[in-house]
């Protein structure tokens, strides 16, 4: 009987540290547009904003397209994978499991998605954040079903956080007459509306169990090949420069004012524009040939909206500040990244699993 007893008490603690084990387990959730997109796009099938079609994703696991808008890892990957956390995967991935979002987190970010609802319309399907945050309820439901409720308070609440919205919110909203937007705000009330709404947000967020979060800023989006080749001059354009500066200001602004107000709340608003904005003036001192065209597009037939296996490739990815009209390439995220972590101090995590494998390199046609 005594042996039975002892039995049963170590099976219990076998037990309990299996459910424990979900507490001590870190990973991440990421709320973002295309910047952060790691496959949730590319099945929406009535979405125009995909990365479903080759040069996508060239320099990433076996050079196929992933979802990514770049041609290898996101900014999110890299912090994630220099903090030692793994790799979240796609809300739409078909593996999603309970298990899988216990050992990875999830990605909800959507390309062509916005702080705001109507932002992005043109594009037909894609995550809003409200929508993004629907789904992470639901996610937070699947768990605590799963492993029950205390258990999952403190997964979620041990859990890191990335929000990176708001360049569609100007870009594919208030800077295109195509939305009403566009002529029912001024400049200043629409950064208003923005950070009004991104508050309201991150407030229902933290009644949801985030606690550690980190917002990310606008680079110079008035410097994107897109806006430059839409301007007369094919320079950057300084009022949309101008509307991002601003709205990292007010972004800034708030995140201190969340996490004063809310209870055990770290909102951190990571800021990379000035770093940007350098290799943008003096690309040849942060290694870059070119800071102002695309990687991939149609030679001289601008703008590329987007990649496509009919699309000429640079010669050397490694030197070129974008990717295609909109995104930059992964080695402008690793600056990015690098940048954000130095800024924000962030240091790896211990954890008994190691990050995801960085991607290998593959070679594009006619690369050198």
């Amino acid at each position: 009987m005594k042996l039975i007893v002892t039995l049963l008490v170590v099976l219990a603690t076998i037990f309990s540290g299996l459910i424990d084990g979900y507490d001590c387990k870190i990973v991440q959730f990421i709320f973002g547009d295309s910047l952060s997109d790691n496959g949730n796009n590319n099945r929406l099938s009535k979405s125009f904003a995909q990365a479903a079609l080759p040069w996508y994703g060239i320099d990433y696991g076996n050079g196929m397209p992933n979802g990514r808008f770049t041609n290898g890892r996101t900014v999110a990957d890299i912090i994630g994978d220099k903090m030692g956390l793994p790799r979240p995967p796609a809300f739409l991935d078909p593996s999603l499991s309970e298990d899988v979002i216990l050992a990875n987190g999830v990605n909800f970010a959507s390309g062509g998605g916005g702080i705001l609802n109507e932002t992005g319309g043109l594009f037909i399907q894609r995550f809003s954040f409200y929508k993004q945050i629907e789904l992470f309820n639901g996610v937070q439901t699947m768990i605590r079903n799963q492993i029950g409720d205390e258990p999952a308070t403190n997964f979620f609440q041990e859990a890191k956080y990335v929000v990176a919205l708001g360049s569609n919110d100007f870009i594919n909203n208030y800077l295109n007459p195509l939305y009403s937007d566009s002529w029912k705000y001024n400049d200043d009330t629409f950064i208003d509306y923005l950070s009004e709404t991104l508050g309201a947000q991150l407030t229902v967020l933290h009644g949801m169990g985030v606690r550690e979060l980190m917002v990310f800023g606008l680079g110079p989006m008035g410097c994107i090949p897109l806006q430059r080749v839409l301007s007369t001059s094919a320079e950057c354009q300084d009022k949309t420069n101008t509307l991002a500066l601003n709205f990292n200001k007010a972004i800034a602004k708030l995140m201190d004012d969340l996490s004063a107000k809310l209870p055990n709340a770290s909102y951190k608003f990571g800021d990379a524009y000035d770093v940007v904005n350098n290799v943008i003036t003096n690309p040849s001192k942060y290694g870059f040939d070119n800071a102002d065209s695309p990687c991939c597009s149609f030679g001289r037939i601008r703008p590329a909206l987007t990649c496509i296996p009919a699309s000429r490739l640079c010669k050397n990815r490694s030197k070129y500040l974008f990717w295609d009209e909109y995104h930059p390439s992964d080695r402008a995220n690793e600056l990015i990244a690098n940048e954000l972590i130095r800024k924000l101090g962030f240091k790896p995590i211990n954890q008994a699993d190691g990050p995801s494998p960085s991607p290998t390199s593959a070679p594009a046609p006619g690369d050198d």
